[in-house]
């Protein structure tokens, strides 16, 4: 039972964390307010096995309220996952309203399964030339299992986020994940960024607990910190060089065997305005 709730919730606790950002995790960047290390829901998940592939189906909203006259935020995303023997494939498609702005992003993804303790993810992502979503990123990680149960989970990443202003942020993540027997999973990560022009160094890391069990419920705690070296916040208009927060509760329910609900709320905050959001969803599992 332990390996079966094991091999099922790093990408459950993606999914749950993820529904903390508005718009998604792939679509966000180091400068929007997404502390993390994971680059999106994708770099977390499994590689499916023949026995116990993959498939699901999900669909959020969210509506974020900003001060200082930066406008609200509206979002609606449709993601999908499918296993494959070694492989889990998960793309994103968001529709956003950000800083008075449409916006679209197409994110996709693989997780792949290299053996018993090691595993790989790719992603890649697009948006539409809104000036709040990249022109392209690329993110690729490397996870290890440690411990005779293989419930401790390390890993390193590297990424680059190309905006349409032209500026570009290069950076290496750390995390680790610690599962125990139940219903506990914790969790750490830093990121190291890199953004050009200007060689702007910047640090930030977050903590995060989940509680619950698979096929009931599952809610999580995260607290994020650290500077972000550039935000994009209107054409030709950017905050640099500042620091920000931001803590969120999600939770995602099975109401019934294969479907459930999704909701979180966050709050985040940094010199210049503060964002607060509520996030709903429905999920099926195939």
């Amino acid at each position: 039972m332990f390996k079966h709730v094991l091999s099922k919730l790093p990408f459950l606790l993606a999914s749950v964390a993820g529904l903390a950002y508005s718009g998604g995790a792939i679509a966000q960047t180091p400068n929007q307010g997404l502390i993390q290390t994971a680059p999106s829901m994708v770099a977390t998940a499994p590689a499916a096995s023949e026995a116990d592939m993959q498939r699901s189906l999900e669909l959020s909203t969210g509506f974020q309220n900003l001060s200082g006259g930066f406008g609200n935020w509206r979002d609606v995303s449709l993601r999908g996952t499918y296993g494959l023997p070694s492989h889990v494939l998960q793309g994103e498609l968001s529709l956003n309203r950000r800083f008075n702005k449409d916006g679209a992003f197409i994110g996709l993804g693989d997780t792949y399964t290299i053996n018993d303790d090691w595993y790989a993810n790719l992603s890649l992502g697009f948006g539409d030339g809104a000036f709040y979503l990249p022109r392209y990123r690329v993110d690729a990680t490397l996870y290890k299992k440690w411990l005779p149960q293989r419930n401790l989970v390390t890993s390193v990443g590297v990424g680059q986020y190309k905006a349409p202003d032209g500026h570009t942020d290069n950076s290496l993540a750390l995390g680790v994940v610690y599962y125990f027997d139940a219903p506990w999973v914790a969790e750490l990560g830093l990121r190291a960024n890199s953004s050009n022009p200007g060689a702007i160094k910047t640090q930030q890391q977050f903590l995060a607990l989940t509680y619950g069990r698979f096929k009931e419920n599952l809610v999580t705690v995260r607290h994020a910190w650290g500077n972000e070296g550039y935000q994009t916040i209107a054409t030709n208009a950017q905050l640099v060089n500042f620091a920000s927060k931001e803590t969120s509760i999600s939770s995602r329910h099975w109401f019934a065997a294969r479907t459930g609900l999704l909701l979180s709320a966050n709050r985040y905050s940094n010199q210049f305005y503060v964002r607060n959001g509520l996030n709903v969803g429905i999920f099926h599992d195939f």
